[in-house]
């Protein structure tokens, strides 16, 4: 029998011990469950390997813009289905995660019977969203472009965003992640370009679009 490979990434233990237990009882032998609690460790997983069955993606989290994770892997990883998970229960947090790509949005109220059946759904090719994700609740144009620039980004790309975001100067960038400052200097330089910004307080901003705050 096909084994399903997911990824859990959430960085609250006893929410990610919730969904493994409802997957292991509703998936039996069937399921390999892989658990990451930052958008880091969720990337060098996907460097790692890149054929997941399901990603189960917590909305907020290390390394997580709002929905800059979800946008990233839609961007990068296409072909692997996402379904949030969150705490955030209102209707413009699942409209916007069905805007930007996601295959379905689990809340974290969910009985064990119900996160069950969402992954088995998405896992069958389908979708699967509560009724909230289809009111009419419009997403901005500035934080779809904002989508579209951020999923244009490569995984390395984005990490340097990130921290450019967080304030560090290329030097410490180049630290971090063991290259060269000219490399990250060609790193920011392209970054700038895709995203259509001139500064890093206009990066900082247009990462900010995608923060998990109402569209209005």
């Amino acid at each position: 029998m096909a084994t399903y490979e997911i990824l859990i990434a959430d960085d609250h233990p006893l929410f990610r011990s919730a969904l493994h237990q409802a997957l292991t009882m509703g998936l039996g032998a069937e399921v390999r469950l892989v658990e990451v609690a930052s958008i880091a460790e969720l990337e060098g997983r996907l460097d790692e390997k890149a054929d997941w069955d399901l990603v189960l993606l917590d909305l907020n989290m290390p390394g997580a813009y709002g929905f800059s994770g979800l946008v990233l892997l839609r961007g990068q990883y296409p072909h692997i289905p996402v379904v949030m998970v969150s705490a955030q229960e209102d209707a413009w947090v699942m409209v916007r995660s069905r805007e930007f790509g996601a295959s379905g949005f689990i809340p974290k109220s969910s009985s064990l019977e119900t996160i069950q059946a969402a992954v088995r759904e998405v896992l069958d090719g389908e979708v699967w969203w509560p009724p909230q994700a289809f009111e009419a609740v419009s997403v901005s144009a500035e934080a779809k472009a904002a989508s579209e620039g951020l999923a244009s980004l490569t995984p390395q790309q984005f990490r340097v965003l990130t921290m450019v975001c967080e304030g560090l100067l290329n030097k410490q960038i180049a630290y971090e992640l063991s290259v060269s400052e000219a490399t990250i200097k060609a790193h920011v330089t392209a970054i700038f370009r895709k995203l259509g910004v001139r500064t890093r307080t206009q990066a900082a901003l247009l990462l900010q679009q995608l923060e998990s705050t109402s569209a209005n």
